[in-house]
This record gives C-alpha cells, structure tokens and sequence, in this order.
C-alpha cells in the first residue's frame, strides 16, 4: 500500500481534536446517483456566529474505461469550477488532473494542473498554480516498515523565491495498549 500524501501525515492525530466538532456551524448534504454513473451531490453550510450561508451543487461523472473523471461544481458565491483527471493511462499509479474555476461576476479566473504518482513505497505530487503568478508545489513520502519521511515545498516562479520548505518523520503502528 502507498504512503499518504504530504497532507495526510499525522491526519489521524489532528482528527482526534478537529473532526466532528462543529460549533456554531449547521451543515447539510444530499447525495444521489443515476444507473449510468451520474452522481450528485449538494452541500449547504450555515455559520450561525456570521450568518453567512454557502452551498454547492456538484456532479460527478467517470468514464472508467479510459481512467478519466470530470467533476464540475456550483457554489452561490458564483463560483464555477471543473476539475478533469485522468488515471493510470500509460504510467500505472500516474494521475494527472486539471483544475480550473471562474467566476462570472469578478472575472476572476484560476487554473491548476496538478500530477501524483503512487507505489508501494512513494506517494509524489508536482502542481502548478496559476493564481498571483506561477507558483510550483511539491511534496513527496517515502514509507518503509510502517516508517514514513517526507518533504514539501513551494516556489513562487515570478519571484523566483522558495516559499515553503517543511520536512516530516512519523511512524503508522497499531494502537497501543
């Protein structure tokens, strides 16, 4: 089995105190599929603290015949978003994924391709974002024996500047009793 992302290290200890805790937060979602893999989901997320009130309607549609999946969604801040992937065509454990949003409203556009490769002992990603000028993120585990290391970084390309350089050790075990 793959090592998880750079992201999932220590994910299981942060959900001890973070997961399930949502105060002053109401939250609802609906999901639903067609027989021909259509699947819809809606989300609603009311903060009673500022009363703002945020939904989303996404569908979801794969092809698995060819690895790809394209996911589109609508939030009521009038944000537009569709994210393409395309998986273990040519390189098995390569998955390559572009990621655009749009809102209509400001004008505001953003666009992301982003690539991860998995194998039994290496979990790697490379993304390049468009927003505020090209920046470069990348991060990579390597697991052994329940022994995890990895590494994470990102490059702003217009400053030519390294923004973030974080490294990280852990063990995955059993409980301990």
């Amino acid at each position: 089995m793959a090592p998880p992302c750079y992201a999932d290290l220590g994910k299981s200890a942060r959900d001890v105190l973070s997961k399930g805790y949502h105060l002053s937060t109401w939250k609802f979602e609906a999901k639903t599929a067609t027989d021909a893999g259509l699947k819809f989901k809606t989300t609603g997320i009311h903060n009673t603290d500022n009363g703002k009130v945020l939904a989303v309607i996404e569908s979801e549609y794969a092809c698995k015949d060819y690895g790809l999946k394209f996911v589109e969604k609508w939030s009521t801040d009038n944000v537009m978003s569709l994210d393409a992937s395309v998986e273990n065509q040519g390189v098995e454990g390569l998955k390559l994924t572009f990621d655009g949003s749009f809102n209509p409203t400001t004008g505001n556009k953003r666009g992301q391709l982003k690539t991860n490769y998995k194998n039994d002992h290496l979990n790697a990603n490379l993304d390049i974002d468009s927003a505020g000028g090209p920046t470069v993120r990348g991060a990579a585990v390597v697991g052994y024996k329940g022994w995890q290391a990895g590494y994470q970084m990102a490059f702003d390309v217009a400053k030519s500047q390294l923004q973030t350089n974080n490294f990280a050790v852990g063990l995955q075990g059993g409980d301990f009793a």
